[in-house]
C-alpha cells in the first residue's frame, strides 16, 4: 500500500527528592500581543518607538496570524530560553577535565560557550540553579564548579548515551542517505548534535563503526563522514511506516493544491479531489532530488518530505531552522522553504521569531504541547530541568550573590 503513495527509487550519591516537573513560561507571543495592546495607551513618541520594537524580526512572531499560533508549542521555545544557561554550561563544563571546574573571571568572559546573556553576571545564571552549580574556592582563587549531584547526573546521562548509540548510529545513517552525496562534514553533525541526540564525543567514536562510516580528510583539512554502504530497509521515511497504519491520517497530512480561477467554479468536495490528485504520489525522500527539475511539483513535494524526515529523525521531532539549514545543501533545500513548508499546516507548525524560529512537526505533539514519544535521553532532561527549579539545599553548596 505504501508504493502508491510514495513514487520513490530506494536507493552515587544520598537519596535526592525527586524533582517536580519543570515549569513552562508564558509564551512570548502572548507577551507581544500584550504589549502591543498598550500601545493606544501611550504617548505618540513612546508609541512609535514601542511599534519599531514589535516589528522587529527580533519579536515579530513568525506566523503573523494570531489565530493559526499554538501557545503549548510557542511555550516550548521559551522554556529552552530560559533554560539555555543549563544546557550550554552543562555541556561546556563537562567536557573540561575533572573535577569540571573553571575560574569565575574565565567563565565570565565564554557567555556564548556557558549560553547567558552578554554583560551579565555569570554568577547570577548559575545561582538560579543552586542544586547543580555551586561556587569554590581553590588557593585564594573562585571558581564555577558542578555540584556533586550535577556530576552524578551527567554520570547518568553518559550511562544513557551509551545505551541509544545503536539507534543514534541508524540514524546517522539514515541522514546521511538522504543527503545527495551519502557524505556530511562532521562539524555539521556536531553543532547538531544537540539537536540528533548524538553525544559530545560522537565526531570521535565514529571510526568504531567501519561497517557505516568512513571518514575523509578533504584538502582544506574539513573532516567528512560518508556512507559507507547503502542499506535499502532503512530506506523508507516515518510517512511510509504510517501510511501502513493509518493510511486516512497520512492521506490528510500534505496538500499539494491546484491554484484555478474563479471561473472553474468548485466545491469543497470536487476541490479535494483535485488537491489528491496532485499530492499524490508523493515524491519519497530517499530518492535523488537532483534528478528532479526545479521548481516542480515533484521537487516541492521531495523537499517538504526531506524536511519531515529530517524532523522525524531528531530528538524531540522538531528544530530550530539554521539547524535545518544547517543541511541545505546536502538535502538540497531553497530558501523559499518558508512558504513550502508554511502552506502544509497540518504536518508542520512554525513557531518563534522571524529572526529565530523552530520548525515542529505537529503530530509528534499533543494539544497541550507535549512530546508523545519521548526518548530516554528526553526525559533525562525533563528530570534535570527540574532540579534546576529547585531552590532549597545545603547553603554551604549555594553561590555567593556578587
Amino acid at each position: 500500500m505504501a508504493r502508491r503513495l510514495f513514487s520513490a527509487a530506494r536507493a552515587l550519591l544520598p537519596p535526592v527528592p525527586a524533582p517536580t516537573p519543570a515549569p513552562v513560561p508564558a509564551s512570548s507571543s502572548a507577551v507581544t500581543e500584550a504589549a502591543a495592546s498598550l500601545l493606544p495607551l501611550l504617548p505618540c513618541k513612546r508609541r512609535k518607538k514601542l511599534l519599531k520594537k514589535l516589528r522587529s524580526p527580533r519579536v515579530a512572531p513568525i506566523e503573523p496570524e494570531a489565530e493559526r499560533r499554538v501557545p503549548a508549542l510557542d511555550a516550548v521555545l521559551d522554556r529552552d530560553a530560559a533554560f539555555r544557561f543549563l544546557s550550554r554550561a552543562r555541556s561546556f563544563m563537562a567536557s573540561l577535565p575533572p573535577p569540571h571546574r573553571i575560574p569565575l573571571a574565565e567563565a565570565g568572559k565564554l557567555y556564548r560557550e556557558l549560553g547567558f546573556p552578554r554583560g551579565r553576571s555569570v554568577t547570577r545564571a548559575a545561582a538560579r540553579h543552586p542544586l547543580l552549580f555551586h561556587r569554590t574556592t581553590v588557593g585564594s582563587v573562585p571558581h564555577l564548579a558542578l555540584t556533586p549531584l550535577m556530576c552524578s547526573l551527567l554520570e547518568e546521562e553518559r550511562r544513557i548515551h551509551e545505551e541509544l548509540l545503536p539507534a543514534r548510529v541508524l540514524a546517522v545513517r539514515k541522514l546521511l542517505m538522504l543527503t545527495a552525496h551519502r557524505r556530511i562534514p562532521l562539524a555539521k553533525l556536531h553543532h547538531c548534535r544537540s539537536v540528533l541526540g548524538l553525544p559530545d564525543d560522537f565526531r570521535d567514536r565514529v571510526r568504531d563503526f567501519p561497517d557505516d562510516f568512513r571518514v575523509a580528510v578533504e584538502p582544506d583539512g574539513l573532516h567528512v563522514l560518508e556512507l559507507a554502504r547503502w542499506d535499502p530497509s532503512l530506506a523508507e521515511s516515518a510517512l511510509e511506516r504510517d501510511f501502513v497504519v493509518d493510511e486516512r491520517r497520512v492521506r490528510r497530512t500534505f496538500r499539494f493544491s491546484v491554484p484555478h480561477r474563479r471561473s472553474m467554479p468548485l466545491d469543497a468536495e470536487e476541490a479535494e479531489r483535485l488537491d489528491a490528485a496532485t499530492t499524490f504520489p508523493l515524491v519519497s525522500p530517499y530518492t535523488n532530488g537532483a534528478l528532479l527539475r526545479p521548481w516542480t511539483a515533484e521537487a516541492e513535494k521531495y523537499r517538504v518530505g526531506a524536511v519531515h524526515e529530517f524532523l522525524s529523525l531528531t530528538l524531540e521531532k522538531r528544530a530550530l531552522i539554521h539547524h535545518v539549514f544547517e543541511f541545505k545543501e546536502d538535502l538540497g533545500l531553497t530558501r523559499h522553504m518558508y512558504e513550502s513548508l508554511r502552506k502544509q499546516t497540518r504536518a508542520f507548525y512554525l513557531a518563534g521569531t522571524e529572526m529565530n524560529w523552530a520548525v515542529f512537526l505537529r503530530d509528534a505533539y499533543d494539544d497541550d504541547g507535549v512530546l508523545r514519544d519521548k526518548d530516554p535521553l528526553v526525559l533525562f532532561n525533563e528530570k534535570l530541568q527540574g532540579y534546576a527549579c529547585m531552590t532549597g539545599m545545603d547553603p554551604t553548596q549555594s553561590i555567593a550573590a556578587d
